[in-house]
């Protein structure tokens, strides 16, 4: 079966209105699914990246307690880095979430 005859339900041989339109409507719902499963995958991201902002701190705490001081100064010398990459991560997020929402309303 060819994607043709799936489309045409009524084996006319022709696309006739209601084909079209249950065919678009498919699109859309395609479109929406991808659209909410893109948004849901983003904002793990960014739970993720705070936990592990959340985290970090922790992280240089325990191996100072573990007496692992190579791994606390490595850890150390890191968070300056790491704290304003993972900002970035979420400042980004919620200023491209604002806009779209923005430019949603305005539409």
């Amino acid at each position: 079966m060819t994607e043709f005859d799936k489309i045409d339900t009524d084996k006319s041989g022709t696309i006739d209105r209601k084909e079209w339109d249950a065919l678009e409507l498919e699109d859309k719902r395609r479109r929406l699914d991808d659209e909410d499963s893109k948004r849901d995958q983003q904002r793990r991201m960014v739970w993720f990246a705070l936990g592990g902002m959340l985290f970090y701190p922790f992280a240089i705490i325990l191996t100072a307690w573990a007496d692992l001081s190579e791994a606390m100064s490595a850890l150390s010398s890191i968070a300056g880095v790491y704290f304003v990459s993972v900002a970035g991560i979420v400042g980004v997020f919620f200023g491209v979430t604002n806009v779209k929402g923005r430019s949603s309303r305005n539409d």
